[in-house]
């Protein structure tokens, strides 16, 4: 793609490496057959393609965003499909990450709008504040059918009916501290606890401590750790999501140096794919470039981290499970095969659903702010889903089981859960009234 920026604008880092990533653009195509908001809508301005030219006309041109493109940026999920189809190399990602910075520059947002994304930041990345959000929810649910006549307010339905009814009793896992490994010591890792997951799900973590403790690996929660910066991240809050992303920096080079560590584990594949990009977030910050790149190298999923362990295999199970790669695990990592062979390994039988390669609608506050479009790419999935006839699902992010559980009966957990139990764990609490795996 050809491009015409002044001197002057590329002599801003930002600007100068979207030119860079806009001119290996050549107006293929490929992208728009995987992106999930083209193949819904069917409109170019929502493709990967589209979205591109409205951002080179937008930065070019030096002008503030417009209604027009904070729409089709904002039906963006960054799930980064198009990424994985991409056979020119177009860093997508960083691309429409300085888009939306862009936008929080120069666009004054509807009051609600405002409001919504305002209530997000302070409370989502928060697990005391999200709790208590998740508790207050109840006395929302008796004026939900009011609030459905109200378009403005359907980001708060949307709330309304992700939050669940029964919340998890905080688990003494999420506590700062260290948990020694049960044979002899084979690494040292430190886990991210998250922010919602903790509320949401706090089986995952428990689940990944007491198997890796099992396995020979000590465990360290550390003190002082905060969100990781995703959620603001992606609303174009830079300076909120660089402030997070230094301080968890600040977390682990202290773990580092205090007892070393063998990786930086993370259960929340979303998570994942924003702490990987540290060393980018942070490349400008001299005092923070090189440690961020530290611990970007050091970051694991959970399945990427056990694949390098010496596991045992196990006989079928009878069990067979269908497995959701979440897009921030399959296109934002490039991890996918890692949790199917340890799933097979483990004595499941795994299946691929159709579309694996499209978004449940999740991804981060998207199912929020964008509920219509979300819902209808969470019907395609559980469709796809429940045509495996598998017997539970398994992914590896909390945003997916959140958002797959509202469509479906069918049991899912985080993947780590599954290898749990199979490696010596209790049976998981959601799988109860199945049939137990034998031996």
């Amino acid at each position: 793609m050809q491009t015409n920026f002044t001197p002057a604008q590329l002599a801003d880092p930002h600007v100068a490496e979207s030119e860079a990533i806009l001119r290996k653009c050549v107006h293929c195509g490929f992208c728009t057959a995987t992106c999930p908001t083209y193949v819904t809508l069917g409109n170019e301005l929502d493709s990967p393609r589209g979205r591109i030219y409205l951002i080179k006309d937008m930065l070019e041109n030096g002008r503030p965003a417009d209604a027009e493109v904070v729409t089709h940026i904002d039906r963006c999920l960054s799930c980064l499909a198009c990424v994985t189809t991409c056979p020119s190399g177009v860093d997508y990602m960083h691309l429409v990450d300085h888009a939306r910075i862009h936008i929080e520059e120069t666009y004054k947002r509807p009051l609600m709008d405002r409001l919504t994304r305002n209530v997000l930041a302070a409370v989502l990345p928060y697990p005391g504040r999200f709790r208590l959000a998740l508790n207050l929810a109840r006395f929302g649910r008796p004026f939900e059918r009011l609030m459905k006549r109200i378009p403005a307010l359907s980001p708060f339905v949307a709330m309304l009916n992700l939050a669940p009814r029964s919340i998890p009793a905080p688990s003494p896992f999420a506590k700062p501290g260290q948990h020694r490994p049960q044979t002899e010591r084979r690494g040292r890792v430190a886990l991210l606890t998250g922010c919602a997951q903790p509320v949401l799900d706090p089986a995952i973590n428990e689940a990944t401590i007491r198997l890796l403790t099992r396995l020979g690996v000590e465990v360290v929660v550390p003190e002082g750790e905060v969100c990781c910066g995703s959620l603001v991240h992606h609303m174009g809050r830079e300076e909120q999501a660089l402030a997070s992303a230094r301080a968890n920096v600040d977390v682990w080079m202290r773990e580092i140096e205090a007892g070393g560590l063998d990786a930086i584990i993370i259960t929340a594949s979303g998570c994942g794919t924003t702490i990987k990009d540290y060393g980018h977030m942070l490349r400008l910050d001299p005092a923070y470039a090189d440690m961020a790149a530290k611990i970007s190298a050091l970051a694991k999923d959970i399945t990427e981290y056990l694949a390098g362990l010496d596991l045992p295999s196990h006989m079928p199970r009878g069990i067979t499970v269908a497995y959701h790669s979440a897009c921030s695990m399959q296109h934002g990592q490039r991890i996918t095969m890692a949790p199917k062979l340890l799933l097979k390994a483990a004595g499941f039988t795994v299946r691929d659903p159709a579309e694996g390669h499209l978004c449940c609608g999740s991804a981060g506050t998207y199912n929020i702010m964008q509920p219509e479009i979300s819902g209808q790419l969470k019907a395609r999935k559980v469709r796809n889903l429940e045509a495996t006839k598998a017997d539970i699902i398994a992914t590896g992010n909390i945003g997916c089981i959140t958002q797959i559980a509202t469509g479906t009966e069918m049991p899912i957990l985080h993947t780590v859960e599954l290898l749990d139990w199979a490696y010596g764990g209790d049976t998981p609490a959601k799988l109860s009234g199945l049939k137990q795996p034998a031996g």
